[in-house]
């Protein structure tokens, strides 16, 4: 007797149901997906072991923004003068951000501080914290047209930080 060997085929796999599930799932599981952003400041804060008077260059000018319960006060310090800038006192609704910002743009204009990267911030002791997070957003970047976008333009992005010195009327504890 004969044997007749069958051929057995083998059987194809139906991926087309799997495929159809990718093409919708994909793009639904990153649509739903979560991005989060880190923002980091590059704070540079003075050091305890530094001497109090150090050797300033003559050509060193350097831009201060006092935050002050009354207000903001933009100054240059050279050679140990400071100058006044432009007072900005506190409206009704609060700090004058914008006012701020346009003040740091119009100073920036300046030749003597085109170039110029780093600012010190000087707050009194009771401001609260998202007014410095909001003032040291206006010294390093602000809003502008170039080419029918709005961009953000560098104003001074090298932000120090340290300790107003008090109204020569008030009093200190």
């Amino acid at each position: 007797m004969r044997r007749q060997r069958r051929f057995k085929e083998e059987a194809e796999l139906n991926v087309t149901s799997f495929m159809n599930l990718m093409i919708v799932l994909v793009p639904v599981l990153l649509m739903n997906m979560v991005f989060s952003q880190l923002a980091v400041l590059d704070l540079r804060l003075p050091a305890g072991d530094q001497p109090g008077t150090a050797e300033i260059d003559p050509e060193d000018v350097s831009l201060e923004v006092v935050i002050r319960n009354s207000g903001f006060e933009l100054n240059r310090t050279y050679q140990e003068k400071t100058e006044t800038i432009v007072l900005l006192p506190k409206k009704e609704d609060g700090f004058d951000y914008s006012g701020l910002s346009l003040a740091l743009q119009d100073v920036k204009k300046n030749p003597g501080f085109a170039d110029k990267k780093d600012i010190s911030l000087l707050s009194e002791p009771d401001i609260d914290y998202q007014t410095l997070i909001n003032v040291m957003d206006t010294v390093r970047i602000y809003s502008a047209v170039v080419a029918a976008s709005l961009v953000d333009a560098t104003l001074f992005p090298d932000i120090s930080m340290g300790d107003a010195a008090a109204l020569s009327g008030e009093v200190t504890e």
